[in-house]
């Protein structure tokens, strides 16, 4: 795509740029969509935090030199999608089937429907397996009395396609995973300023009970982090010290949706709003801390010289930098015939229209050079709602 020397110099102005990338099994091929766009683009994201398999794909990104980073996305998806065991034959037969045939709803959503079974029955290359006998014949403790299937796969995935050095040891990018101990049920972010981040470090970020089993690290154990929370932006918003930040928060499910018609319908709208978290409270939150930060520099500003002790100025530093943050939020829209396994039907079909709607939503974000702004450093913050279907802006600037 061609792009415009003005967006290259406003994305210029941020010290930090980050992508924010949340769960969701198979729709995570959208945030490859999204990160080609900006990669396209020449935007080059410092700092990567994910959770689940957006730490997956974090990981992969970040794990990579940039001119490799597509191609070992590409690499990963194309061989997760495949099912593990006896069915990938047969898949590979209806898949060549299928690409004879004029696609239209009913296809795709029989296809999806077959690829969720195959990953029920038989798993995915690379990425999980059943265990041979079921959890419940057990009661000892171990990962085979603890969940359904083996990810042992994944983790020789991880070690293939992401050199862990480059991310610990290169100081220019960051990578952050998020996790929830299983004993305290607290949650905990890996961040690779502070930790030697490994393969087990992105696999219990995307040890989704009762599925997967934990992953012992340093004698603690862990699930996946969206037990908690679905999404690192807090994490990000947090940052201490803080500079301009411009944050690409990409979620995976949307909050907003219908009124159900049926129980398929219950099903996918419950996952929809557990799943979609809490990246509205935390754009919520900063807005709160932006004004509490300007009541703060107004009420400072009207006391008398040495009204303020040096004490009480030193505590009240974090609260009064006009630092800046910019959330551009891309929320992939289900299509209307997805279904509520649509997080595991990791079908190539599914697959690459989730990637090619990541692709399309963020060029068209990108087209429009004035949203990447510094906010206003008397509101310190806005939000971007970039709506796919619609292809409308919904701009809150606090």
């Amino acid at each position: 795509m061609d792009t415009s020397p003005q967006l290259l110099e406003k994305v210029a102005q941020y010290p930090a740029i980050a992508l924010v990338l949340q769960g969701g099994g198979a729709l995570g091929a959208y945030q490859c969509g999204v990160y080609q766009a900006l990669n396209e683009a020449g935007i080059r994201p410092n700092w990567y935090a994910g959770i689940s398999i957006g730490a997956i794909n974090a990981a992969i990104i970040a794990g990579n030199r940039p001119q490799d980073r597509i191609e070992r996305l590409r690499d990963f998806w194309e061989t997760i999608c495949e099912p593990a065991g006896l069915a990938s034959w047969p898949a590979m037969v209806v898949r060549a089937g299928l690409s004879m045939l004029p696609m239209n709803p009913a296809l795709e959503t029989w296809a999806a429907t077959m690829s969720a079974l195959a990953a029920l029955w038989q798993g995915q290359r690379g990425f999980f397996t059943p265990w041979p006998a079921s959890p419940f014949m057990r009661c000892d403790g171990t990962p085979q009395a603890t969940s359904f299937y083996d990810t042992t796969p994944l983790l020789a995935t991880l070690e293939r396609l992401v050199d862990f050095d480059r991310i610990n040891d290169d100081r220019t990018v960051r990578l952050t995973v998020g996790v929830t101990d299983v004993e305290s049920g607290n949650f905990r972010y890996f961040d690779s300023r502070d930790t030697r981040i490994g393969p087990k470090h992105i696999l219990a970020s995307g040890s989704l009970p009762p599925a997967f089993a934990p992953v012992e690290i340093e004698g603690r154990h862990y699930w996946d982090g969206g037990l908690v929370s679905n999404t690192p932006l807090e994490h990000i918003l947090d940052e201490w010290p803080r500079e301009d930040t411009l944050a690409f928060q990409v979620d995976l499910w949307s909050a907003r949706g219908q009124r159900p018609q049926t129980m398929m319908d219950v099903l996918e709208r419950v996952k929809d709003i557990q799943y979609s978290s809490r990246t509205r409270h935390g754009t919520d939150t900063v807005a709160c801390i932006q004004q509490l930060r300007a009541a703060l520099n107004d009420l400072i500003a009207r006391l008398p010289e040495g009204g303020l002790p040096e004490s009480a100025r030193e505590a009240l530093a974090p609260w009064l930098d006009d630092r800046v943050i910019n959330i551009v939020h891309l929320i992939y829209q289900a299509k209307p015939h997805e279904q509520q396994f649509k997080d595991y039907a990791f079908g190539r079909i599914s697959m690459e229209s989730h990637w090619q709607s990541g692709l399309a939503d963020t060029r068209q974000t990108l087209s429009h050079p004035g949203w990447f702004d510094l906010p206003d450093r008397d509101h310190g913050c806005a939000v971007h709602d970039v709506h796919r279907v619609t292809q409308k802006k919904h701009l809150t600037r606090f």
